[in-house]
């Protein structure tokens, strides 16, 4: 039976990236027989130039009828112009809510082949491997009311809801329990609950999720805190669940622990596991074009995409096995670069890693 993909190219360096991802995800289709459809679709800035507004109605049906969503990254100053409600950025945003992709899943795992990349001491990520499940679809993001406003005095002030409905934690709880069973059993969950009224009911839904899970071990951390022991002790942690905003924020210092946002990948689940894939860096303006950008986020969350979507974990092995053969011949981006390694372009990493699926 076909498998419908939904590829969403996105904004600068989003095209490059996504053409390195779908060679390497085409060569796979074969190699396994997996029956993958492509269709292509607009998101994000290209959508704005092409149809006026970031999230064209033909892409929501498209996505709708698609079994998995593949992205590259949307935004950039081009679109800084526009009206706050058509920014490329709302367009993500909208197809998050729209197809309820609730669970976001970001693994930081470093490559031995990168320990000297890591802004850290090797020693301290050596081995890391760390799962980060962000809710995706609640929290300040989404919360109203929210706007700016001109007060009695003729001052401005903005301001945003953060909300969490109980249902909306304890599907996110579920899932992060879930995942936790098929790794270390082990949940770290982030909050600010000494402060924020909204996480006095995270921890407390979290901890009424966890007496599901008894062969899991629950704990809890302070979003500022769990910041500065992921610089410290990054490895004490498996799988971290947290807010939107907090995930936010988290998965990205997390991603430096790795040696380059370049190398994360991501996936965003519903209730049934569909979803859209997608790196985690954005779309880097300043190295368009150049052929400069990692492929290899993009690379990885297709073998997301085959192992949480499509169910060929074979095939996303074949990937990620491709992906640390590729770095064992020292081919590096300039992201990831360093003395003693081979430096290449966008096309060449992905023409490696290519070869190495096809073998």
């Amino acid at each position: 039976m076909a498998r419908k993909v939904l590829v969403l190219p996105g904004d600068y360096i989003g095209p490059e990236i996504m053409e390195e991802a779908v060679k390497v995800l085409r060569a796979v289709d074969r190699r396994f027989a997996l029956g993958i459809e492509l269709e292509h679709g607009l998101l994000g800035g290209a959508a704005i130039d092409a149809c006026g507004v970031p999230l064209p109605d033909e892409t929501l049906a498209q996505a709708r009828e698609a079994d998995a969503i593949l992205l590259g990254a949307v935004g950039g100053p081009k679109w800084d112009g526009v009206e706050r409600h058509l920014r490329p950025e709302r367009g993500l945003l909208a197809i998050r809510s729209e197809l309820q992709l609730f669970g976001n899943l970001r693994p930081a795992i470093l490559y031995p082949q990168l320990a000297d990349a890591s802004s850290l001491k090797p020693e301290l990520v050596a081995g890391l491997d760390l799962l980060i499940v962000r809710e995706l679809t609640g929290g300040i993001y989404f919360g109203e009311p929210r706007g700016i406003r001109t007060l009695e005095n003729g001052e401005r002030e903005g301001y945003n809801t953060y909300k969490y409905s109980e249902s909306e934690i304890r599907r996110i709880g579920h899932l992060a329990f879930s995942l936790a069973r098929k790794r270390d059993r082990r949940v770290c969950s982030v909050d600010k609950s000494n402060v924020l009224e909204a996480t006095v009911l995270w921890r407390e839904v979290m901890e009424e999720v966890a007496r599901d899970y008894p062969d899991v071990e629950l704990s809890h951390i302070y979003v500022d805190n769990a910041a500065m022991q992921l610089v410290m002790r990054p490895k004490q942690f498996d799988v971290m669940v947290t807010g939107n905003m907090f995930g936010d924020i988290l998965s990205d210092a997390a991603a430096m622990l790795t040696g380059s946002i370049g190398m994360l990948p991501s996936a965003s689940l519903d209730k049934d596991g569909r979803g859209m894939y997608e790196p985690c860096h954005g779309s880097a303006p300043d190295i368009a074009g150049q052929g400069k950008a990692n492929p290899l986020a993009t690379i990885l969350s297709v073998a997301m995409m085959l192992r949480y979507t499509l169910g060929s974990a074979e095939a996303a092995d074949t990937i990620e096995q491709a992906v640390s053969d590729v770095l064992d011949q020292g081919l590096r981006t300039p992201d990831i670069h360093s003395e003693g390694t081979r430096l290449v372009g966008t096309a060449e990493m992905g023409d490696a890693v290519l070869a190495a699926v096809s073998e």
